[in-house]
């Protein structure tokens, strides 16, 4: 996947999981946690259904670098690409 594509995967999942949130005018680079509110089950859901609909792997203990939608974008890309 390329960076637009992981980008859009992440925002697609992160509507499903937080359907309040307005995805437009939050800030790519913050935590996720406490941009959208979304509680340790819903970044769970999130960590599992990246992996579901791109094939990712995310292990916990590579949780801290998927804590933002600009993160778990690059960490998606970086996983995918080549």
């Amino acid at each position: 996947m390329n960076a637009e594509e992981s980008l859009a995967a992440v925002l697609a999942l992160l509507g499903e999981i937080a359907p309040d949130a307005d995805l437009g005018s939050i800030d790519l680079g913050a935590d996720l946690r406490t941009e959208v509110d979304l509680d340790s089950m819903d970044f769970l859901n999130l960590v599992e259904g990246v992996e579901e609909t791109t094939g990712v792997d995310i292990p916990e203990s590579d949780y801290g670098k998927v804590r933002s939608v600009q993160g778990l974008a690059a960490y998606v890309t970086g996983r995918t690409a080549g």
